[in-house]
């Protein structure tokens, strides 16, 4: 719940209402609304499995239908380290496999393609490894696609429907080290959200979210599936 523009001067508040989380035609729909609430000028929500459904190591692919970002728009689908709350962020580790909205993507005028994947851990202090690509077809373009992360002891990948290319290149991958705190050799969780504005698109103003002018916008997770072999 709540704003506070979660670490990057996000704009949303985040509720569990109807209006912004619901289960539709057997998707889940995050749904973020150019509305006053609480003091804030744009709802939307954010889902978490901690404590729930975690896991270490495994084939991680997730179907969703994405939003045009336009100018503004900020989906993700992501995972953290399940020890978060004895922790905190970023030594718990973060992976993001999917971000989409990226202020290079806005000026190159490549949103619907400009894909971006992270890992994020805190050993001494905040460090990342990113890596974008732009896309050689759109993924907003009103259709499920998949995204997926083969995450083991060694790499951490990333892929674009990959089950319909299976040869594709990751859009991202990174070699684990011991950065200090076994970051991404522990149990994770996983999050969707839907954020808008705030430092990954470069947008502060409401007014300059253009996404929202033609009313409420959805993102779509038909599933998630975390596959793992047997031990």
């Amino acid at each position: 719940h709540g704003q506070g523009g979660w670490g990057n001067a996000e704009l949303q508040y985040y509720t569990d209402r109807e209006e912004n989380l619901a289960v539709r035609d057997g998707k889940l729909v995050i749904t973020a609304r150019k509305e006053s609430y609480e003091g804030a000028d744009v709802t939307s929500a954010r889902i978490k499995t901690l404590d729930k459904v975690t896991f270490l190591y495994g084939y991680v692919v997730a179907s969703i239908k994405l939003p045009k970002t336009a100018d503004g728009l900020w989906p993700a689908f992501w995972m953290m380290g399940n020890d978060i709350n004895e922790l905190g962020w970023p030594d718990c580790g973060e992976t993001d496999v999917l971000e989409m909205g990226h202020a290079d993507g806005i000026k190159a005028g490549s949103q619907e393609q400009f894909l971006n994947g992270a890992c994020h851990w805190g050993v001494p202090h905040h460090q990342y490894h990113a890596n974008h690509i732009t896309n050689d077809y759109s993924v907003q373009d009103g259709e499920f696609h998949t995204y997926t992360c083969i995450w083991d002891e060694e790499y951490i990948r990333m892929y674009i429907d990959l089950e319909k290319r299976p040869s594709a290149a990751p859009y991202f991958e990174m070699k684990i080290e011991d950065f200090g705190n076994g970051e991404f050799r522990k149990e994770n969780f996983i999050l969707f959200n839907l954020a808008v504005g705030g430092n990954f698109p470069a947008i502060w103003d409401i007014n300059q979210i253009t996404a929202l002018d033609g009313g409420p916008a959805e993102m779509q997770i038909d599933y998630v599936r975390v596959f793992q072999k047997k031990s």
